[in-house]
């Protein structure tokens, strides 16, 4: 409780602190700003200026800054990548704007008239505009949401793993993820589309009680999934043009193939899919059987039988990992304990089964 409340007050904290620092930047803006309009009332004003007219134009430049702050307020969530995309595509722009002005230079007349110039004077104004506008619309167009921060710069992802999970709905619904990633055998950024919420939302919407508490499962999952600090949730909420009109199941196997990541899921049939496309999938159920013990022919271990098999004599018992265990002459030992032999083991996709046979004690 103690470690919580401290945890608390650190992250009250900091926010405090960014709040602080933000209020200092915003004072100094709006300074700044005022310092610009008092620049331009000290300067020499044009003949037939009113007086009022250099104050208005101060008050403007403020109006103008308070509603820059304001507007920075009211703008809470801002994605770094879009804000990341404008500005590299003002420099890329201003820069290609400068490069052609360079180069058209000569071809402008030394001692232009005055249709000339304000033709000349239109085009400098315009390629700045349109050299930006182009920049930053082809880099929000290309831009990938997860992968990269800045257009076309990827980071190395040292401390998160090389490259992302996506989370398929069966997967989240299971609710094994979150015991493997508190196990820290998956450390990375994990993908969980919007069209995955989408179907637990109408999931846990549905009127049948079953499907209900499953889909309110998978969102419990989720939640968990956000509050583990180590992993990197993200939603992922674009629509690419290989989703239009495909079933969820392939509209997994293309975003895992779109972002370069593994597929986390439960489902048989997904499996197969995803690996006819050559998209890497962890199997929970396949992981899962793998850290099951393994028993090999002529070992013994000690079992309850808890119900008759199918065949004349045979019993079936479970061990602690849900292994179900055939037992040779078991029927007569029901709910009775019994020390067996192995003689076989049976490794399915459903899972493993273990044949033996009653020893004598």
């Amino acid at each position: 409780m103690a470690s919580y409340g401290m945890r608390h007050y650190n992250k009250s904290s900091e926010g405090n602190g960014k709040n602080m620092i933000l209020i200092v930047l915003r004072c100094l803006f709006v300074l700044a700003v005022a310092g610009v309009g008092v620049f331009i009332v000290r300067g020499p004003a044009p003949q037939n200026t009113s007086q009022w007219v250099p104050w208005a134009t101060v008050g403007c430049l403020v109006a103008l800054a308070a509603g820059i702050i304001l507007g920075d307020i009211l703008i809470r969530r801002k994605r770094l990548e879009v804000i990341s995309s404008v500005y590299f595509g003002l420099i890329v722009g201003m820069v290609l704007a400068n490069l052609i002005s360079y180069v058209i230079t000569p071809f402008v007349p030394q001692t232009p008239d005055a249709q000339q110039q304000n033709v000349i004077q239109a085009i400098r104004l315009a390629l700045p505009l349109i050299f930006c506008y182009l920049c930053i619309s082809l880099l929000l167009q290309t831009k990938d949401d997860f992968r990269f921060v800045i257009p076309y710069v990827e980071f190395s992802r040292e401390l998160k793993g090389g490259r992302p999970y996506i989370l398929d709905t069966s997967a989240v619904i299971d609710g094994r993820i979150a015991d493997v990633v508190d196990t820290h055998l998956i450390d990375g950024q994990m993908i969980v589309p919007k069209f995955v919420i989408s179907e637990l939302q109408g999931i846990a919407d549905s009127s049948d009680r079953m499907r209900r508490s499953r889909g309110r499962r998978g969102l419990d999952i989720l939640n968990r999934l956000r509050k583990i600090a180590r992993i990197d949730v993200q939603i992922f909420d674009r629509e690419l043009p290989e989703f239009n009109g495909q079933p969820v199941d392939l509209k997994l196997v293309s975003l895992a193939k779109h972002l370069h990541g593994k597929l986390i899921t439960s489902d048989y049939n997904l499996n197969k899919v995803a690996q006819l496309q050559d998209v890497q999938v962890i199997n929970l159920n396949d992981l899962a059987n793998a850290m099951k013990p393994i028993f090999l022919p002529g070992e013994h271990f000690i079992v309850r039988v808890v119900k008759p098999g199918e065949e004349a004599g045979q019993g079936i018992g479970y061990l602690e990992d849900g292994t179900m265990v055939v037992i040779e002459g078991g029927k007569d030992h029901i709910n009775k304990e019994v020390n067996i032999s192995v003689t076989s083991v049976l490794q399915t996709s459903a899972g493993r089964m273990v044949f033996g046979r009653c020893e004598k004690a």
